[in-house]
């Protein structure tokens, strides 16, 4: 039986942050451009949360809500579901499962170092399904 990857395998490396004091519709731009959903948000270099496209139309659906004024820390979810690159890929996604989080931050000595998304956790299945089930 071959060894249960781990989540580095899979994470996508260095991923984009964006400034707590930043605006949701700056956010929401830089989401755009680089075709993105989540986003890590850092307030002087550590992580305080992660904002999502989902989180942005939540909250601009408000009538009073102004994305132009709004901070990004005021729209994220705080205290983000965070491992490390050693975390069995099988834990991480049945705590996403669970839990229903859309990604994962990885985090090495403090240090934000990459993000699995379910995007990643697709091409993982894609992937073990191909080289463990082949026939």
């Amino acid at each position: 039986m071959k060894a249960i990857p781990k989540i580095q395998k899979y994470m996508s490396y260095v991923p984009k942050s964006i400034g707590h004091d930043q605006t949701v519709a700056q956010a929401a731009d830089f989401m755009r451009k680089l075709h993105v959903r989540h986003l890590p948000v850092l307030k002087g270099g550590k992580i305080v949360g992660v904002l999502s496209d989902r989180d942005i139309k939540f909250i601009t659906s408000f009538k009073d809500v102004n994305p132009e004024t709004l901070l990004v820390e005021e729209a994220c979810t705080v205290d983000p579901f965070c491992t490390n690159p050693e975390a069995p890929l099988n834990e991480v996604v049945t705590e996403m499962a669970n839990k229903k989080y859309g990604c994962v931050l990885i985090m090495d000595n403090a240090k934000l170092v990459g993000i699995f998304t379910e995007v990643d956790a697709y091409k993982a299945l894609s992937e073990l399904l191909e080289t463990r089930l082949h026939v």
